[in-house]
């Protein structure tokens, strides 16, 4: 029902402003927060999927590289293009030969330092099929380019002296005023050279395979060399290549390749340079410029390359003394002090150059036995020193790299100001500068442990670890700012740009303000205009060159100050630094490809880390350090591929990693399962406050490892570990499933393992022996078990154990279950084959002549004598059967042949128990499986329904198959297989055949065999009670089995009830028993009459012998009952039959009164 406004009362839209407004503003809240958490979940979603977060960011896994160096085609023609044509020529010449210099120094870091040292390495030398032969002819091509690298280097060497000498020379005519020049950028090219040159010979040196090596393959060219067309060559080809061998001898692998390049005559072009004083006065005085220059920084904290530098200096001072043959023994002495900070320079990777063996080749009079003394003590001291105050210097640097990652995260603002420019070049080169000194302290303390082999300690190690992980963190700041810096490079450059053109201009200034004019002015402004247009462009490695050459030309006549110079320095060398691409010159400083040679100390790192789990984040940084040393091992040439020297290493470092750290927190994470799930049984102390606890969880929550492409995820190879034991154990041990699902689920709630499911069929925990394991070894099996024909079970005879295993129904269904019903067939096959074999031994005995005889005359002596015996066999002489044939013999435990023979059937027996067991688990597993059908005698056909609906072949498949298990399974669960009737068809016929006549006497041993078998289970019996119980046993109706299933194969059931066995033992017994009543009776009566006492031995005697005979008679009684329910599992082809069977054994059990009468019945 709804209600409308009168049409007289229009509405008044003016009432309702007021809640129009506040209706809106309700609206506009809900939409702005619809809004705020509409933009927060945009915010959550793509910090998860992008991993913003700096810990999750790895270079390792961009697979793009952002290049920043700049590039150009500008010639030096271009560049350097004045009115001064002299400064011109001079400033191109010197600039070439200095990016000749540059550019032989890359090629010599690219191309053959790596080769060199890392040949030999990754090869299993095998002599005889000439491993060493064939790297190095693999290496010839190198060592040829190697060759004509040196050449190169030796002769730009005297080009650039010869310049300098023709420049600083008093004697030639003038080229240009060099009076108040000092080329200090040539003169460091040299040293450069210089350094290049020493650091292969000491590579060369170091090489001891190299030149093993060599010398092999020497030897085996001389053998070519005798007779050529052996090998398929020629003598013509070999002379020119013997040359070349000859050649690289002399220049590389003698050790003397420093020497080839300076050793050389200077003078032999006309311009003078041995003789030069001037040129000799400034050679030197730029070698102290340089040292000067450097002395203040090598061997402190903020030291980045001068340790190089310290090198090139000594080169240039042997070089100077090489040439001029006067030592400055002031600068020797200041350069061999040194050594006090600086032990050694680590040139290459793990080469160390020390200056001491460096000055005894090059000044050896200036040197005596002390100083090199002092020198090698002063190495030992430093690593001394250093093993004590690592640790704390770990700590500071710790503080340090966290400041400056601090500052550079917090370095995104977009002021372009300069004065926020140069914070961010200062903030730059800090990184730049920290990660120099990290890296060049954990070098050369590695390399001098090595050199010096000098042991580290733990601590020591560890410390130079965290400097490793520090360096690469400062490494990972900055690649986190990459964009960022990448963006900011171009506007540094221009700071530094404006701040050099600047101070360029100061100086400009004052050489204009002097109006007098002079060639030495001229040159002056000629090399400023040079250096402004060289540094007013993109920060190449000519431009830089070219302004440092033209600012050393300029620096005459107080046109820098102090400070100008400074700057200009200071900025041309962070223009060097940023021109190379900030990322790049990063990389460099951060490079540890040295830790190839090192990387043992990985082991200590990581087992240290497994102890100390707190630190797990740093093996990150620790990993990407390893990573270094691919791009240097590809360049390696010894082997076919540079792959297998990268295979090699990466194999050799995850079998660390394995060993050191993922097998151990393996089998701690299994052992701890393994306790926790153990707790009851109280195995250790887990009491927390006393054994403490190892926060294992931090090592498996970390991101995984990234190593040269491969991710290392150690919670999921904790997981597949944990799986793959826990299954492997598990399927030994069928029956521990639920402690192994409790230790997955303990897993998973510890340590947030998440298990696979193992898929294993469900055991219980009194799974047994497997029916498999029965069936292949059913020959034990039947001896070592006896079976109970009642409970059907199979009991262990002895055992070392306190407890005897047993085989039921249930354990076989599993069996069955686990291993499908097609076992069952074939453990019947099995069996088979068994009883054939048992069946000839048996017939054997039977047809034994000593056997044979006594039972003929034992069924003739019954025929014969049938009515006097009253229809029943003698007990006394089943008695004497037995006690007889023990005349035949004993084995070596005593056993008669009669025992042997009742082993013999009890095994049969047992094996046809084995066969009625696996017949009843076989039909429990299928009426288990078959539990879920609601009707078994109206199953729904499932191919009829899918049919009908058409939904597709594959299901129409599927369909089939299930009706298929479903029928097997009903089929199986209704009537299962007889397979005793099949186990007595297939043997019957053989047994009742003409040809094993003597199988017939079988029935008449039974007497005296069920009277040997009573005797054996009493006393088996009667151990049960002894403290030893060996042989003892409870129950053996194997032996029940085994004769019913002989008898029905030999179809004795009627001749074996015609000897009414155990009435005539009933008899007996009774006829026993009244005897000993009697002269209990009598006994007593004597005794009244006489009021004599008790006679107690004769009470005992006669309650014992009552007691034997009750005992006897019970165990006949339980063999006659075990043998008439073994006799209904062979049943006869028809009921008529079963039925006659069934009251013929109650007849005889019933004991008639007149036998006489049953005699004629059984006879019909």
């Amino acid at each position: 029902m709804t209600s409308t406004l009168p049409p007289e009362e229009p509405f008044n839209s003016s009432i309702d402003d007021g809640s129009e407004r506040l209706a809106g503003e309700i609206q506009l809240r809900a939409y702005a927060g619809f809004a705020s958490n509409y933009s927060q979940q945009l915010t959550d979603l793509q910090t998860t999927l992008t991993a913003a977060d700096t810990a999750s960011s790895n270079s390792q896994l961009d697979p793009i590289f952002l290049e920043t160096a700049p590039s150009e085609c500008t010639s030096l023609l271009t560049l350097v293009n004045t009115d001064n044509k002299v400064l011109n020529k001079v400033v191109i010449a010197l600039s070439s030969l200095c990016l000749e210099i540059e550019y032989l120094k890359k090629q010599a870091e690219e191309e053959f330092y790596d080769p060199l040292l890392f040949y030999g390495e990754g090869v299993d030398i095998k002599v005889e099929d000439g491993t060493r032969q064939n790297q190095m002819g693999r290496m010839l091509p190198i060592l040829q380019k190697l060759s004509c690298f040196i050449l190169r280097c030796r002769e730009v060497l005297k080009n650039l002296v010869l310049q300098l000498a023709a420049l600083h020379n008093k004697t030639m005519p003038k080229v240009m005023e060099v009076k108040e020049i000092h080329l200090t950028t040539v003169f460091k090219s040299i040293g450069t050279l210089l350094r290049v040159v020493i650091t292969l010979e000491e590579i060369v040196a170091a090489n001891t395979t190299l030149r093993d090596d060599w010398n092999q393959y020497k030897v085996i060219l001389k053998s070519v060399n005798q007779d050529p067309s052996k090998f398929d060559t020629k003598a013509d080809k070999l002379r020119p290549f013997a040359k070349m061998l000859g050649r690289i001898e002399k220049q590389i692998l003698s050790g003397q390749i420093l020497n080839y390049c300076w050793a050389q005559n200077f003078d032999d072009t006309g311009i003078p340079v041995t003789k030069n004083t001037y040129f000799a006065e400034e050679f030197l005085f730029n070698i102290k410029k340089l040292f000067n220059s450097i002395e203040p920084i090598i061997g402190d904290s903020s030291e980045t390359i001068q340790s190089l530098e310290y090198v090139e200096i000594c080169a240039l001072f042997g070089f100077h003394v090489l040439l001029f043959r006067e030592p400055d023994k002031k600068l020797f002495r200041q350069l061999w002090d040194v050594h006090r900070r600086v032990p050694g320079v680590v040139l290459a990777s793990n080469v160390v150059w020390f200056h001491n063996n460096f000055f005894q080749l090059i000044l050896p009079k200036l040197m005596d036995k002390k100083m090199s003394e002092q020198v090698v003590q002063t190495r030992i001291n430093y690593l001394a020193t250093k093993q004590q105050v690592l640790p704390k210097e770990a700590q500071s640097a710790f503080m340090s790299v966290n400041s400056w990652l601090v500052k550079i995260g917090s370095m995104k603002s977009q002021d372009k100001s300069p004065a926020e420019l140069n914070n961010r070049l200062k903030v730059i080169l800090e990184g730049v500068n920290l990660s120099y000194s990290l890296s060049n302290t954990v070098s050369l303390v590695m390399n001098l442990h090595a050199a010096l082999q000098k042991p580290m300690s733990k601590s020591e190690v560890l410390a130079l670890c965290h400097f490793i992980g520090l360096c690469k963190a400062i490494e990972d700041g900055f690649y986190n700012c990459g964009l960022y810096l990448a963006e900011s490079e171009l506007q540094l450059l221009q700071q530094l740009q404006h701040q050099i053109i600047g101070d360029l201009l100061c100086g400009k200034r004052r050489i204009i303000a002097d109006k007098k004019y002079s060639d030495k002015r001229l040159d002056i402004l000629s090399a400023l205009v040079i250096a402004v247009n060289s540094i007013s462009g993109p920060a190449t490695m000519q431009r830089i060159l070219v302004a440092q050459l033209t600012v050393n030309i300029a620096d005459q006549a107080r046109t820098f100050k102090d400070e100008e110079m400074s700057s200009i320095k200071r900025s041309m060398d962070a223009m060097k630094l940023i021109g190379k691409g900030i990322q790049c010159s990063v990389k460099e400083a951060c490079d540890f490809s040295f830790f190839y040679w090192t990387r043992s100390v990985l082991e200590i790192y990581l087992e240290n880390l497994h102890q100390n789990p707190s630190d797990a984040g740093r093996i990150h940084n620790m990993f990407a350090a390893l990573n270094d040393c691919v791009p240097h091992l590809r360049r390696s040439k010894h082997t076919e591929s540079s792959d297998a020297l990268v295979k090699y290493y990466i194999d050799d470092v995850m079998g660390i990693l394995r060993q050191s750290l993922l097998a151990k927190i393996c089998k701690e994470i299994e052992n701890d399962l393994r306790l926790s799930v153990h707790t009851h049984l109280k195995l250790d102390d887990r009491n927390p406050y006393k054994v403490g606890l190892k926060g294992l969880r931090q090592l498996l929550s970390m991101r995984p490892l990234q190593f040269l492409g491969r991710s290392i995820d150690i919670k999921d190879y904790v997981s597949h570990y944990i799986d793959t034991t826990f299954y492997n154990l598990n399927t030994v041990a069928l029956h521990d499933w639920k402690t192994y699902v409790e230790m997955r689920n303990m897993a998973y709630q510890k340590y947030s393992l998440r298990m696979q499911e193992t898929h294993l069929p469900n055991q219980t925990l009194e799974q047994g022996l497997d029916v498999l394991e029965i069936m292949r070894n059913i020959h034990v099996f039947v001896s070592k078990y006896l079976y109970n024909l009642n409970n059907q079970i199979f009991v262990e005879k002895s055992s070392n154990n306190k407890h005897l295993n047993t085989i039921t129904i249930r354990h076989v269904a599993n069996s069955v279950r686990t291993h499908g019903t097609g076992i069952m067939n074939t453990t019947v096959n099995f069996t088979f084959q068994f009883l054939k074999k048992k069946f000839y031994i048996f017939s054997q005995f039977l047809y034994d002549e000593h056997i044979k005889s006594k039972l003929i005359k034992d069924i003739r002596f019954f025929k014969d004598n049938r009515v006097t015996l009253d229809q029943r066999y003698p007990y006394d002489r089943a008695d004497r059967f037995n006690k007889g044939i023990r005349k035949l013999g004993l084995s070596n435990d005593g056993m008669s042949y009669l025992d042997q023979f009742r082993l013999l059937i009890s095994h049969i027996g047992n094996a046809m128990g084995y066969v009625r067991m696996v017949r009843s688990g076989g039909i429990h597993c299928c009426s288990n499986a078959m539990k879920f059908v609601p009707d078994l005698d109206d199953i729904v056909n499932f191919t009829e329904l899918v049919k009908d609906v058409g939904i597709g072949s594959d299901v129409d498949d599927a369909a089939e198959h299930l009706d298929s298990v479903i029928d097997t399974l009903a089929k199986n669960t209704a009537e299962g297989s007889d397979y005793f009737t099949k186990l007595v068809d297939v043997f019957a016929q053989e047994f009742r055949s003409h040809k094993n006549m003597h199988l017939r006497n079988f029935y008449a041993i039974l007497p005296a065999l069920t009277l040997n078998f009573v005797e054996h289970s009493i006393g088996c019996k009667e151990k049960m009670n002894k403290k030893n119980k060996q042989g003892a046993a409870f129950t053996d109706d194997g032996f029940a089995m085994g004769v019913a299933y002989i008898l029905k194969l030999l179809d004795q059931y009627k001749d074996f009830d015609s000897l009414h066995w155990f009435q005539s033992v009933k008899q007996k017994h009774e006829s026993d028993k009244s005897t000993q009543k009697k002269d209990v009776a009598l006994s007593n009566k004597k005794q009244q009459s006489a009021n004599l006492t008790e006679d107690e031995k004769l009470v005992q005697a006669t309650s014992l012998a009552l007691k034997r005979i009750l005992i006897y008679q019970r165990e006949f009684e339980l063999l006659f009952y075990s043998l008439s329910s073994a006799r209904i599992f062979f049943r006869g082809n028809s009921v008529n039959e079963e039925k006659e069977a069934a009251d013929a054994v109650k007849a005889s059990e019933e004991g008639n009164a007149n036998p006489a009468e049953a005699a004629p019945a059984q006879q019909q």
